[in-house]
Formats: C-alpha cells, sequence, structure tokens
C-alpha cells in the first residue's frame, strides 16, 4: 500500500482510502467537480475529481473506503491527487487499522507519564479530582487515550488528545519551575483539564467529527460542566478552588475572539494559554512541514499560521 505521506508528485496510484469529506464546488468557468479530502493512518490528501460525468467515477460517501486510479500533483506547496476513477469498495479489501491517524508516540508510555504527574499533585481536592478521572474511571481512560485533539488543525490523530495534554502539562510544569509565583497544582490540574471536552466535542474515530454538543457547545463549556459535576461528588473541594480551576479552563484559548467565554484573569489561566498555544501551533507547523516534498523547502501559505513556512536548511 501507499500511504499518503509516500506520496510524491508525478506518482500514479491505485489505492485504496477512507473519504473523510465529499463536496460539489464550480471551478472559475461554472463547472461543477468534485472536492474531496482522503485519509489513511498517515494523514490526509486534498482530492480533485474534474471531470464528474466520466464512467470510472462510481457512487460513494463520506465515510465509505474508496478505491481511486489517480495522479499526484502539487498544488499551493502540498500533494494533491488528480482522481480520474473511483469506486466504493467493500469489506474485506481493506483493513481498518490502515486508515486511522496514530500518534507516532507510545500511547502507553504517554499515559503513565501523565499519570505521574497526577500523583505528584500535593492538593489533596486536586489530586481526588485528577485521580477520579484518569486513574479511578477505567472507561475515560480509555477514551482519552484513543481520541484526538482536533478535528484536523493539530493532534489530529488516535492519541492526539493525550499527546496535547502531555505536552501541555510538561510545559506548565516547566513555567511552575522557573516562575515561582505559579501555583503548580492549580496549573498542572488545569492543563490536564484544559481540553477533556473534546471527549464530547468530537465524535470518536473514524469520523472523528463535530458532534451536535460540539457545534452548539463547544469543548471549553463542555469540559467545565464536566468538572462541576465531579467537583460536587467530592466532599468540602473548597468554592474558591473550583473557581479559579474553571477560569483556566474558560480562559485557555486567551482571547475572545479565539472561543475564550473570558481572556486569563490569574497568573495560571495565563500561563495555560501560552503552554496550549506553543504546542498547538508547533505541532500545527511539524504537520505542515511533514507533508511538503523532498525536494521542496517552502510549504506554500498555512491559512492556520497564516504565513508560508519553511524547512530549516540543515546543517
Amino acid at each position: 500500500m501507499k500511504y499518503i505521506d509516500t506520496l510524491r508528485e508525478g506518482m500514479r496510484i491505485s489505492e485504496v482510502y477512507l473519504c473523510k469529506s465529499k463536496q460539489i464546488a464550480l471551478t472559475k468557468s461554472g463547472k461543477e467537480y468534485g472536492n474531496l479530502v482522503l485519509q489513511d493512518k498517515t494523514g490526509i490528501i486534498d482530492s480533485k475529481i474534474w471531470d464528474l460525468g466520466s464512467p470510472g467515477i462510481g457512487s460513494f460517501e463520506v465515510m465509505d473506503y474508496v478505491r481511486v486510479d489517480a495522479d499526484v500533483t502539487v498544488f499551493q506547496g502540498s500533494n494533491q491527487l488528480n482522481v480520474k476513477r473511483i469506486r466504493r469498495v467493500e469489506e474485506g479489501e481493506y483493513v481498518e487499522a490502515d486508515y486511522l491517524p496514530m500518534s507516532s508516540k507510545d500511547i502507553g508510555k504517554m499515559y503513565q507519564d501523565l499519570v505521574q504527574y497526577v500523583r505528584s499533585i500535593k492538593n489533596p481536592h486536586l489530586n481526588k479530582l485528577a485521580s477520579a478521572f484518569f486513574i479511578e474511571d477505567p472507561e475515560f481512560a480509555k477514551a482519552f487515550q484513543f481520541h484526538s485533539a482536533a478535528k484536523s488543525v493539530h493532534h489530529g490523530f488516535v492519541g492526539g488528545l493525550l499527546e496535547h495534554t502531555l505536552g501541555v502539562v510538561k510545559l506548565c510544569d516547566y513555567f511552575a519551575g522557573y516562575y515561582r509565583e505559579l501555583n503548580r497544582d492549580l496549573l498542572l490540574a488545569a492543563a490536564m483539564f484544559h481540553d477533556i471536552g473534546k471527549l464530547k466535542e468530537l465524535s470518536r474515530f473514524p469520523e472523528n467529527d463535530y458532534t451536535d454538543q460540539g457545534q452548539l457547545l463547544g469543548h471549553i463549556m463542555i469540559g467545565t460542566e464536566l468538572l462541576g459535576e465531579k467537583i460536587r461528588e467530592i466532599p468540602d473541594f473548597p468554592p474558591k478552588l473550583e473557581l479559579e480551576l474553571k477560569h483556566c479552563i474558560l480562559a485557555h484559548h486567551g482571547e475572545l475572539e479565539y472561543g475564550s467565554p473570558k481572556k486569563p484573569a490569574i497568573l495560571e489561566a495565563l500561563a495555560l494559554n501560552f503552554a496550549d498555544n506553543a504546542d498547538a501551533k508547533l505541532e500545527t507547523m511539524i504537520e505542515a512541514l511533514r507533508g511538503i516534498s523532498e525536494n521542496q523547502a517552502w510549504t506554500g501559505y498555512n491559512r492556520h499560521l497564516e504565513t508560508n513556512i519553511r524547512k530549516t536548511v540543515e546543517a
């Protein structure tokens, strides 16, 4: 099988991929064409069907596994498929595990590392709260390790939510060691919880798409509600500590225009915002650089980073 991350300009392929999205669009001249996103475990690729009336274009829907005969081209620095033939395939023609994007890191090891951070929290109420989710709830632990952190922008793969969360926790732990004014226990707990709402905002793989809750509420509100429900089960949880923890979650996107209901008003919320943004932006660039061909340096304009990005020159 030719995985998406191995495709190079000029290749002609005949492979099975998962159809993640399908739209009918119009060219500048008004002609209809198919606009697809195809996926395997190594990533996604934009694909076009320029001749929808061709006899080789079969019937298929979103989330179908499809066999495509296509040429690999490059558009604005990224690989793209020019689809000549496409048909839906049946069970037995594919192995599902080949089509779920996976973290390149050891998921079990990452979760063990996260649990060690949970155990390092000294505040008894925050320790109890974090343990109730990450140690004492096996269903939550299983879902948290399998889920993605995003639909497509960054960490959009199995284990992505865990990888991103651990990255943010590690950055926050460093901040707490360097800036002594920070409350380490509050900051680490907020880092662990900041994206738990994504378990309900996004559906499980292979769909990995926004749910009704995700569209109507968003992961920030959902996560804050999940925390409130669990806090009510812990006797004598300090009200002021609950407010500070919830504020960190509500403010972790930093700006109102980025989806935060509140801007950071306490030091820990500000530190969490910086750590979350750093891990997300770095991964966004890493994933963009990973998708360009070997003979390229510049990727073209990246709308998420709002700039043209370039591979570092090797020494």
